[in-house]
């Protein structure tokens, strides 16, 4: 389904955190603004597009990242059912908008994301 929200940057890393490297990622890395991190493969990739970023850690398929002003971030889950984009509006706040499947709707509520207006559900 097809779904848009209004989220902070926060939101979206615990979200990516659930998703992707809940038993990876150290909780230094975790709770601190300043990192974020990537998966560079095709296949369950996350790519964050920032003012400044660098590599600070390989943990696995995981690229801990040193970030300054998030302007976006891009995920494909591995099961390429879905496909989301997170876009900077104004700050910490930005739009989440993109394909989730019911599994990443969950994970997106578990991340404290609530009010996800369904766009466009699959087959209507």
């Amino acid at each position: 389904m097809k779904i848009e929200v209004y989220c902070t940057l926060e939101e979206v890393k615990r979200f990516l955190i659930e998703s992707t490297c809940k038993n990876k990622l150290p909780p230094k890395y975790a709770g601190d603004k300043r990192y974020l991190f990537e998966r560079r493969q095709e296949i369950g990739r996350v790519y964050v597009e920032a003012e400044y970023k660098r590599d600070v850690e390989k943990i696995e398929d995981i690229t801990v990242i040193e970030v300054q002003n998030v302007l976006g971030i891009t995920y494909r889950s591995r099961s390429g059912r879905t496909n989301l984009i997170w876009r900077q509006i104004y700050g910490e706040l930005g739009k989440l908008e993109g394909e989730a499947s019911g599994n990443t709707i969950v994970n997106l509520l578990e991340a404290g994301i609530r009010n996800i207006r369904v766009v466009k559900e699959d087959g209507k």
